[in-house]
């Protein structure tokens, strides 16, 4: 190893950074992007549906920094969309023993909130404990939900989960003892009456960024 401090840095870091540079551009190469949809409608989902449409609508990043060979900031989010909603209340339903009529009560109430409000389930770790807390007056982190066009909305409310349920650990498998976890709330309508998410939206973006970094969680979205 490399110890006089002559900038060249150590074989082993660069065969490190390497490595890692090799398996994440085989991984972006091989990867399929998900497309998924913002339509509504009725859905015929069963519990047993819920792991895949979870899977279909969580995207997981980071930041790296490669000259110290550390992360900034690790984040994984789930889109709450439509279809995301209408899967968790058929499993949670299911796993809690509801009555026909309060599962559709349920589903009813978070149905009309998904025309109002995009919300995102987030859990996150960074290397800066107190600024990882997206709540706090600390945070090194600005969070923004951004269109096709560049428009940026920001959150109407932004909550830490102090102390994740079980059932949030069961249906968010990101929930970790090592993590935070936040709830994000934007508005499906901005102040000027223009839709956060346009409908012809090819794409959005949930956008994590300060001086630290930067991470960008994007979802490919169908007509």
């Amino acid at each position: 190893m490399n110890a006089r401090g002559d900038g060249r840095g150590s074989p082993l870091r660069a065969a490190v950074a390497a490595a890692v540079l090799g398996a994440a551009l085989i991984s972006a190469g091989c990867a399929r992007p998900v497309e998924v949809s913002l339509a509504t409608g009725p859905r015929s989902y069963t519990p047993n549906d819920y792991h895949d449409v979870y899977e279909r609508w969580t995207r997981t990043e980071q930041d790296f920094a490669w000259g110290q060979m550390r992360d900034v900031l690790r984040v994984t989010a789930t889109f709450e969309s439509w279809e995301f909603r209408w899967a968790y209340v058929v499993r949670y339903a299911e796993d809690h023993s509801l009555v026909p009529a309060a599962r559709d009560e349920m589903l009813r109430a978070t149905l009309d909130d998904a025309g109002t409000h995009h919300r995102f389930f987030v859990t996150l770790a960074g290397d800066y404990f107190r600024e990882s807390n997206l709540a706090g007056r600390a945070s090194a982190w600005r969070v923004l939900l951004i269109a096709p066009d560049g428009t940026q909305s920001e959150p109407i409310d932004l909550e830490r989960v102090r102390r994740p349920t079980a059932a949030q650990q069961v249906y968010f498998p990101s929930v970790t003892s090592y993590r935070e976890v936040f709830r994000l709330v934007f508005p499906a309508t901005r102040d000027d009456g223009t839709p956060a998410i346009p409908p012809d939206a090819d794409h959005v973006i949930l956008r994590f960024t300060g001086a630290r970094g930067r991470v960008d969680l994007r979802w490919n979205l169908r007509p």
